[in-house]
């Protein structure tokens, strides 16, 4: 397997070299020049699998020798070591909570998985060091900053906008020290995004080994397939439609759904379900991208106005508006209409859902309420504690606070402020 840029003007690369790079010299994300097709015998036999089995099958095409299997399957238990549950939160619709990992986000599973990959390529190439520069608008620093703390020959750089993460994100991404650094950004997560991609760029930094672990890094991309696979093995008896609403900021999530559906999984249909930040629901009414500067939202994670994986999205349905149409559906929701179903959510059926959890959830609710017989999931991506701001006194609870996040909030933050691109350099450049 080989992996190609998408603004198709650098050479193709191996997985390794994906991984290690990042973003292609043309400024392109990378994408298999392939997507490999799982035997139907897997799919109808999923149940017999374990979800380590499962993950391994579907990531060793991406892969192929470049890792042995044994080392493989190592990366691959390491990387699920927690569990994915489903609960049910209403008629024939459900809650896969994707926060039981170190960090309590969905985004554990791909920097778990990249810093392993990462650490076995730096592993076999002796005095090999990356450094590791990552963009983030609320729960990637604090799953990256977990996943790479103390991985030999990788430093770790986080970028993340002052103000509009919430409490918990921040101490979880400013407290590690060690080889984790966060840089406090005077602006908004798109600007660091920006920042990102110019530093990938800058020639000035050809002897960092810069690569980054946000969702544009195929290592952190890939493994969130394993989730819809989980899901549908779990479900596969109850419908013949199994529909996903999925809380979409950069829209890496989504789409790695998309590709686990070319692979072969039966999935009817997603939904991505965004805050005010409503680039993609406004392109899938006329087919125009216009991507607009971020709004902060109570889903602070979500607040993208120009999502980087939303052209892997492009790529995966070949440019075909009418064939995207007829598996995506895009929907836009207030803060206003979030807190309502945050407060629908607790009174019928005692669950707590997080901002994002809620917006998937109208998501899903939408699109049931035209498919009778379908089931329905959405993404609850983060635990509530780590919207407690907003959770308690929109529900009038007190949430319990797990004492993972106890240890982090009596720990004392440490940041860089920065304002520009200049002062990220001069960072980069003497450190």
């Amino acid at each position: 397997m080989l992996y190609k840029s998408l603004n198709s003007q650098s050479p193709k690369v191996t997985f390794q070299e994906a991984v290690t790079l990042g973003l292609a010299p043309d400024k392109g994300l990378y994408f298999p020049e392939e997507i490999p097709t799982l035997p139907i015998d897997f799919i109808n036999s999923i149940e017999k699998f374990s979800d380590d089995e499962i993950a391994f099958t579907v990531i060793k095409p991406y892969i192929n020798n470049e890792i042995p299997d044994d080392e493989l399957k190592k990366i691959v238990t390491d990387t699920l070591c927690f569990d994915f549950p489903l609960v049910e939160v209403g008629k024939n619709c459900y809650s896969l909570e994707l926060f039981h990992g170190p960090t309590m986000a969905f985004k554990d599973v791909g920097a778990r998985f990249m810093a392993r990959c990462l650490a076995y390529f730096n592993k076999i190439e002796s005095n090999s060091k990356n450094t590791i520069l990552v963009a983030t608008s609320g729960d990637t620093g604090g799953a990256v900053a977990s996943g790479f703390l103390d991985v030999s020959g990788v430093d770790v750089v986080i970028l993340y906008p002052t103000g509009k993460v919430s409490e918990v994100q921040e101490k979880q991404l400013t407290t590690l020290g060690k080889n984790i650094t966060a840089l406090e950004v005077d602006g908004v997560f798109d600007d660091c995004q920006d920042m990102v991609k110019k530093a990938f760029l800058d020639e000035d930094f050809k002897h960092l080994n810069l690569t980054s672990a946000n969702s544009i890094n195929i290592a952190r991309w890939l493994p969130q397939m394993f989730y819809y696979f989980f899901a549908y093995k779990a479900l596969k008896n109850k419908s013949e439609k199994l529909y996903f609403s999925v809380p979409s900021g950069n829209f890496g999530n989504i789409c790695s759904g998309m590709l686990a559906k070319k692979m072969g999984l039966p999935i009817a249909g997603f939904i991505a379900a965004t805050n005010s930040n409503d680039t993609v629901p406004r392109y899938m009414i006329d087919a125009k991208y216009n991507p607009k500067p971020s709004i902060a939202t109570i889903s602070n994670a979500m607040d993208v106005g120009n999502p980087s994986n939303f052209i892997r999205i492009i790529e995966i349905y070949h440019n075909n508006f009418s064939e995207l149409q007829s598996d995506l559906q895009a929907m836009s929701f207030s803060d206003a209409e979030t807190k309502a179903a945050m407060k629908f959510i607790y009174k019928h059926y005692k669950y707590i859902a997080e901002p994002h959890g809620a917006v998937g959830y109208l998501g899903i609710q939408n699109k049931l309420k035209q498919n009778d017989n379908a089931i329905g999931v959405f993404f609850e991506t983060a635990h509530p504690i780590k919207f407690l701001e907003t959770v308690e006194p929109t529900l009038n609870c007190t949430l319990e606070i797990p004492d993972a996040i106890k240890e982090i909030l009596a720990k004392e933050k440490k940041s860089i402020k920065i304002e520009n691109y200049e002062q990220l350099k001069s960072y980069l450049m003497s450190n």
